[in-house]
C-alpha cells in the first residue's frame, strides 16, 4: 500500500461501491465486524407477533435487525403506525410495510421520543427490539405513562478481535460494537474516532478520551463520506 493513504477500519461490512469511492479519495478501509446478530424468535413468540401485526398498534423499530427478524411474520399489516430510527431502519421498513405505515422517523432516539410524546392518542407501543437495546426509549415511555410491550426478536453476539495494525480513523456504528472493540484494543492518540449517532458516540466515550465526530445523520454512507471529507480537509 502506498505511504500516503489514509486507513481507516470500519467496524461494519461496506457494499464495494463505498469502499472504491473511498479508494478514489485516497483512503483504504478496511472491515472487521465486532459483533453479530441472531434472530432470537420461538414459535410461541412468532405467533404473538403475527397476532400483533394485525392489530391498530404503534409499533417502535430502531434497528433494522428487528425488521429484519419480523419480516417473515408479515402477510398482512393494515393498521401498523411505525416508528423507527435510521435511514437504513426506514429503507427496510418501507420495502417490509410500505411507507405508508410510517408514522414518524428521526435520526435518534431523543428525536424519536419527542415525536411520540407530541401525540397524546399514544397509551401503548409495541417495541420489537434486541436483547441489549438502550433504556432511554422504554424508560421515558413508561415515565410518561405508556405502556411498553417490548419483544425481543434479536441477539448481539460481541465477536471482539485484536487489531494488530494503527489506523488514521475508525468508524463505529453501535455501542455494541464500541464494547466489543474496546474488550481488547486500545487506540494511539493519532486515531480519531468517528460515530453513526449521539448514543454511539457516548458509548465510545466511556472508554476513550479520543475527540469523536458524530454523523448527523445515522447512515453508514454518510458516516464513509463524513470520515473521507475529513481527512481530506486535514
Amino acid at each position: 500500500m502506498q505511504q500516503n493513504k489514509v486507513q481507516l477500519l470500519s467496524t461494519r461490512p461496506l457494499n464495494n461501491t463505498l469502499i472504491d469511492e473511498a479508494s478514489e479519495n485516497n483512503v483504504i478501509i478496511d472491515t472487521i465486524s465486532f459483533i453479530k446478530t441472531e434472530k432470537f424468535i420461538n414459535a410461541e413468540t412468532g405467533k404473538r407477533i403475527t397476532h400483533l401485526l394485525q392489530q391498530d398498534i404503534n409499533v417502535i423499530f430502531t434497528s433494522m435487525n428487528a425488521v429484519d427478524s419480523v419480516k417473515s411474520y408479515v402477510s398482512t399489516a393494515p393498521f401498523l403506525k411505525i416508528y423507527c430510527i435510521g435511514n437504513t431502519t426506514k429503507k427496510l421498513v418501507k420495502q417490509i410495510f410500505g411507507e405508508e405505515k410510517i408514522a414518524s422517523f428521526a435520526n435518534n432516539g431523543e428525536q424519536l421520543l419527542k415525536l411520540i410524546l407530541q401525540n397524546n392518542l399514544i397509551k401503548k407501543v409495541v417495541f420489537f427490539c434486541g436483547d441489549k437495546r438502550r433504556n432511554e426509549i422504554p424508560d421515558t415511555l413508561k415515565k410518561n405513562g405508556i405502556i411498553v410491550d417490548e419483544i425481543i426478536v434479536y441477539k448481539t453476539i460481541e465477536t471482539p478481535e485484536i487489531i494488530k495494525k494503527e489506523y488514521d480513523g475508525i468508524l463505529f456504528y453501535s455501542p455494541s460494537a464500541v464494547e466489543s472493540f474496546f474488550k481488547k484494543n486500545t487506540i494511539s492518540d493519532r486515531t480519531q474516532l468517528f460515530a453513526i449517532g449521539t448514543t454511539t458516540g457516548n458509548a465510545i466515550e466511556q472508554f476513550s478520551r479520543q475527540p469523536v465526530i458524530s454523523s448527523e445523520i445515522p447512515d453508514k454512507e454518510n458516516l464513509v463520506h463524513l470520515a473521507i471529507s475529513y481527512f481530506n480537509k486535514r
